[in-house]
């Protein structure tokens, strides 16, 4: 990934912040242009300020950055399962009725309570405002950060709220249930009845827009999340990731079983095969749920362990198959990679360090010309055939 324009070494600071006072003067404009009042501006968008932090945690997202065994056993754990359901036994009225209103199981929302702000009690401390605002002069994904500013200044005007309540993640998300400036506007929902979309201090809030977000990204009433799977022996991966969903009776006629080892039941559902940690741990079949869950979080290791969380609350039992310890990469390995594949004529754009699809992709076809498990998971032997000894690497 290309390093941040704003250095915050000491020499570059100067710079830096000569270089921010430019972008928030254009910040004001933008704003201005949107339909933001003059005081507003004034009062605010003038004093913005610039956070390194937030460049520093934008480099180090955890589904970037760890193993799918770290990123789990950190967010599925008994503490936050034995809490799940103690929540869902106290707001089993509401969920009820939010259920029966839009058609999604109260241990799913729960389960993005939980894995959001470990259920409001840490709903995140940074300055929404200077978070996005640092991040919308940041050109990487400046035109996005940008619209995210513009929509959390409508969002203060609409509700009055002050610049210091308006607190949350490095990336701007906000309240119990850390949404987006934008999905705030559009998703939010009174909950309580008092007049006012508060997804800070508001339970009722927070979890009724929850239920309204999922409903609007496509959530199936009748159909669960997924399950975890058992793949035959000397499965050759052909079908994997969402781009390969096929009707269950073909996953069932490729030897796909249960965890458990008994028959997959073949209703006329299509799904998709995931293997988050290679094929040496745990697979899973992800079903219509699992790709709005990934529209709330793009990540397989978020949904996975939503749906985990929301099964194991409603009394279900964890991932059956032990979680592999593989070494963590960092993204110079990740981008090592990346370029050894370029090389050898496998089209994985441009190495930044994440495995994304494509990359995935072009990893399956190597492995598969060179005789490996071709699983797109970047493994020791992977990393031995392309001749790149991680131990020489850079490490985070």
């Amino acid at each position: 990934m290309p390093a941040f324009l704003f250095s915050i070494s000491f020499p570059h600071l100067v710079m830096a912040n000569e270089d921010f006072a430019q972008c928030v003067s254009q910040l004001q404009l933008t704003a201005k242009q949107k339909g933001i009042s003059q005081h507003t501006i004034d009062t605010t968008v003038a004093n913005l300020s610039f956070v390194p932090r937030v460049i520093e945690l934008d480099n180090q997202q955890p589904e970037f950055t760890t193993t799918f065994k770290d990123y789990y056993d950190k967010r599925v754990t008994d503490w936050r399962i034995k809490e799940g359901r103690k929540l869902f036994d106290k707001h089993r009225k509401l969920l009820n009725q939010l259920t029966a209103q839009y058609g999604v199981p109260g241990q799913y929302i729960v389960a993005f309570w939980g894995l959001e702000t470990n259920f409001g009690s840490y709903k995140g401390n940074m300055s929404v405002l200077n978070s996005l605002a640092t991040l919308a002069c940041d050109p990487r994904r400046s035109e996005y950060f940008t619209q995210e500013l513009m929509q959390a200044l409508t969002l203060k005007e609409r509700y009055q709220f002050a610049d210091e309540d308006m607190v949350g993640s490095w990336a701007g998300a906000m309240g119990h249930t850390q949404f987006m400036p934008t999905n705030y506007l559009k998703y939010a929902v009174d909950g309580d009845g008092d007049g006012k979309a508060d997804l800070w201090n508001s339970t009722a809030d927070a979890l009724t827009s929850a239920a309204n977000f999922l409903q609007q990204l496509g959530w199936q009433a009748t159909e669960r999340w997924g399950r975890e799977v058992q793949l035959p022996p000397n499965y050759d991966f052909a079908y994997m990731g969402s781009k390969d969903s096929q009707p269950l009776v073909k996953w069932a006629a490729l030897g796909i079983k249960q965890a458990n080892g008994k028959p997959l039941s073949t209703p006329d559902m299509k799904a998709a095969l995931y293997v988050p940690a290679g094929h040496t741990g745990p697979a899973f079949l992800g079903y219509e749920n699992f790709n709005v869950i990934m529209r709330w979080n793009r990540s397989e290791f978020y949904a996975v362990s939503v749906g985990q969380l929301a099964d194991q609350i409603n009394g279900g039992s964890g991932i059956v198959k032990a979680l592999p310890n593989h070494p963590r990469l960092n993204r110079e390995m990740v981008s090592a990679l990346q370029q050894k594949l370029l090389d050898a004529g496998f089209d994985v754009g441009k190495p930044d360090g994440i495995l994304g699809r494509n990359s995935v992709a072009g990893l399956q076809a190597y492995q598969r010309q060179q005789g490996l498990i071709a699983d797109g998971y970047p493994d020791n032997a992977t990393f031995e055939k392309l001749g790149i000894s991680l131990n020489k690497l850079p490490t985070q």
